[in-house]
């Protein structure tokens, strides 16, 4: 056996397959490509990373852990005044099914509340027997409870949103999905003593509008949360610190956060948000009301509108899908706008009621391409085209849209929104 350092080709960097060199090589090339700060973020080219970081010294212990500068550092916000107004979740950026807690898209009427935990309570009184109020510690100190469950306003992907949104962060950006820990409301409604005559409660928010929503008490002793913990960490200020309502499948504002009052009653009260707020419109001139569940709903998020694929060859089309009525079953993709279709693989976990990231692998011809995604829940619904979402509803609606979205992928490899 000949001795490998008197042998060039046997050393261990020169052992490599022609193509495993040509790897390395382009390696070398990416990294000081991003070492320039070609394509980065502001902040990561105001911070170049050195060419050899195991020969500097690291950055200090931080009591909070901060994101790479070299990756995207927010969501894209919509606010006039700026109390009013949403942040979408950058769905096209996020990976696997979990919302990071600062991406979390937000909508907000009335700013951001400052709430100290140490002075907030919660009342819950009513049609109750015994009228409770309980601080934040207390609430912790119940049995709790976690689960993954998406949240999505029923305003995403509304119909007729000005300007018209370029990518899938502006087409479906106000939904998110986080693990939610907390107490189950049944408990506190248990411990109050609902009387035989309420049939709704109302929960209400601290913050300047007063947020107040009906919620079907057969709803509420089902899988309702009170929540004070999100990914792992206490509720971002954004997202209702310290405490909110986590309605399952249900759509975002019935969610209400900041929570501090929960009252039974016999009847909704057709506060503001379900009697002129959240109406959806319908073909024939008359308004839905309580129109709670977010149903099937999917998108493709690469490629996306405001990408660019960099020529012919395999990609891999990804996405997310979610139903406010349970597990998704199934999700298509077609190729061709609706012409065909085929069955994309779902990504583990599947969980009810939660986001459900899938895939399809995909030999891109350089030909021009409309990708699209359907998807179907465990009760057999299946997500709708635009065009039987407007039979049924016209075009004067602006809630609980959930038809098929289309991207059309250009020869040149850029990618653009197709208005329905």
């Amino acid at each position: 056996m000949s001795d490998p350092a008197s042998n060039p080709e046997s050393s261990e960097s020169s052992r490599q397959h022609p193509s495993r060199r040509r790897f390395l090589k382009g390696g070398a090339a990416l990294s000081a490509a991003l070492v320039a700060g070609a394509g980065l973020p502001l902040a990561g080219r105001a911070q170049p990373a050195p060419d050899d970081p195991s020969k500097v010294l690291g950055g200090p212990l931080r009591p909070y852990g901060e994101r790479s500068p070299f990756e995207p550092q927010g969501r894209v916000t919509q606010a006039k005044p700026a109390e009013r107004g949403g942040s979408f979740t950058p769905l096209d950026e996020t990976l696997g099914i979990i919302t990071p807690s600062a991406l979390h898209y937000v909508v907000q009427r009335g700013g951001r509340p400052v709430i100290d935990p140490a002075k907030h309570r919660l009342l819950v009184s009513g049609l109750v027997d015994r009228p409770v109020i309980l601080t934040v510690e207390e609430l912790k100190r119940l049995p709790s409870t976690s689960h993954i469950l998406f949240l999505e306003c029923s305003g995403n992907s509304r119909i007729g949103r000005p300007p018209t949104p370029k990518n899938v962060q502006g087409t479906h950006g106000l939904t998110a999905c986080s693990e939610w820990t907390g107490v189950p409301l049944a408990l506190l409604l248990r411990e109050a003593g609902v009387q035989p005559g309420a049939t709704w409660i109302v929960a209400e928010g601290a913050d300047a509008t007063g947020n107040e929503r009906s919620l079907p008490l057969a709803k509420a002793m089902d899988d309702v949360l009170v929540a004070y913990g999100q990914n792992g960490e206490a509720l971002r200020p954004d997202n209702g610190y310290p405490l909110r309502l986590i309605v399952p499948g249900w759509e975002g504002n019935v969610n209400v956060k900041w929570l501090r009052r929960l009252t039974a009653v016999d009847r909704p009260y057709m506060t503001r948000m379900e009697s002129t707020g959240h109406a959806s419109l319908m073909r024939d001139g008359t308004a839905r009301q309580f129109s709670f569940v977010m149903e099937a709903k999917s998108v493709i998020t690469f490629p996306s509108g405001g990408q660019q694929l960099g020529g012919p060859g395999f990609y891999e089309i990804q996405g997310l899908a979610w139903s406010g009525r349970g597990l998704v079953r199934r999700v298509e993709v077609s190729t061709d706008d609706g012409k065909t279709w085929q069955d994309a693989r779902l990504q583990e976990p599947v969980l009810p009621r939660a986001h459900t990231r899938f895939r399809l692998d995909w030999p891109w011809d350089g030909r021009e391409a409309v990708l699209q995604s359907r998807c179907t829940d465990e009760t057999g619904y299946v997500q709708p085209t635009p065009a039987e979402v407007v039979k049924v509803r016209g075009r004067n609606f602006v809630y609980f849209n959930n038809a098929i979205q289309s991207w059309r992928v250009a020869a040149d490899g850029s990618v653009h929104h197709v208005q329905a």
